[in-house]
């Protein structure tokens, strides 16, 4: 593919303005050719700031009339099992953001569309395209190949509230127009409202950290234990490591504390990750190498590109659509954190 890819965007809310629309508005091999959003003025003032040549009032309308090489959809998530599968009647590469779905029906619901549609789509677990994150990643797969560290051991992530936007909406357009009713998925139906409730919480605040456990593991993994705070999550990979989830232990008010711990016998990767809409700023690596018999100990920290991981997933889903390479975290995967995330809440609640 030589020519521009040609990208439809489907809403252009909060997230959609300011961790998508504002990237691929501005990256030299795409080209966003249209915008399908239901508030009308909203709609306008979009693509005016970003030059956008079409807009139209629904994603029906837009996907009748254009011929895209992709589709950005960024949408309240428990809208995805009555919209996606629209979207996938398209035919072409869909990007929506985490988690797939606001259940595991929907979920699996998606899944039959997309066996149907002939296409993939790439769910935004942004976390996976940091620079700090692909880095830390290859240097874990290559210490588990070569054992120089001996055997992983544990994987400990941690994730206390904090200023997740970072000031990132302050180019934000808000019109105040208000939405216009659309068709939700239903409520899960082996859940009572108050445990769906917290199942909803969960999968909007942690789902990325529980998707995060399994990439930095390299395998699938259960859920073991959860305590009745909220707090821990333990979980037990099918190697049989172990790892667990801090989910707010603590708060801060000014700042954003993520981190992940990977633990060999002899050393360690440690990932420490922006705010989501921090902009130009990747996270950090620190590696720990002991091996002992009378090497000296050697704590390492690459120097990484100064890009955010909004703008580089979007760099990577125009890859995948180009045929450069798989997309970071396709759909199938993130149907398996939902069941995750159910299982969590199963322990958690008892229901």
């Amino acid at each position: 593919m030589t020519e521009k890819i040609r990208i439809g965007f489907v809403g252009t809310g909060g997230m959609g303005q300011c961790a998508h629309l504002k990237n691929y508005a501005t990256l030299p091999e795409c080209e966003v050719v249209a915008i399908a959003e239901l508030r009308p003025e909203l709609a306008r003032r979009v693509a005016a700031k970003y030059s956008i040549p079409r807009v139209y009032p629904d994603h029906t309308t837009m996907l009748a009339a254009e011929q895209l090489d992709g589709i950005v959809a960024s949408q309240d998530f428990g809208l995805h099992g009555v919209l996606v599968p629209e979207l996938l009647k398209a035919g072409v590469p869909l990007f929506t953001e985490k988690p797939l779905a606001g259940s595991v029906a929907a979920g699996e619901t998606i899944l039959e569309a997309l066996a149907a549609s002939g296409t993939w789509h790439m769910v935004g677990y942004h976390k996976r395209s940091d620079p700090a994150t692909e880095y830390a990643k290859r240097e874990i797969d290559r210490l588990k190949a070569t054992g120089e560290l001996g055997k992983l051991q544990y994987v400990r992530i941690l994730m206390p509230a904090g200023d997740w936007a970072a000031n990132g909406f302050t180019d934000l357009i808000d019109t105040g127009e208000s939405v216009p009713p659309v068709e939700r998925e239903a409520p899960a139906s082996d859940m009572d409202a108050k445990t769906f409730s917290e199942y909803t919480s969960f999968v909007n605040y942690y789902i990325h950290q529980v998707n995060l456990m399994r990439h930095l593991l390299g395998e699938a993994y259960e859920v073991r234990y959860a305590d009745k705070t909220g707090v821990l999550l333990v979980v037990e990979s099918a190697g049989g490591v172990a790892g667990s989830i801090e989910m707010s232990p603590y708060v801060t008010t000014l700042d954003w504390q993520e981190e992940a711990l990977v633990a060999f016998e002899h050393g360690y990767v440690r990932l420490q990750l922006p705010a989501p809409l921090a902009l130009n700023r990747a996270g950090r690596v620190e590696i720990l190498r002991d091996p002992g018999e009378g090497t000296t100990p050697e704590l390492v920290t690459p120097s990484l590109p100064w890009e955010h991981a909004m703008r580089r997933q979007a760099k990577n889903f125009l890859a995948a659509i180009r045929g450069e390479g798989k997309a970071p975290c396709e759909a199938a995967e993130a149907l398996e954190d939902l069941k995750l995330a159910r299982e969590y809440i199963r322990l958690r609640f008892g229901n």
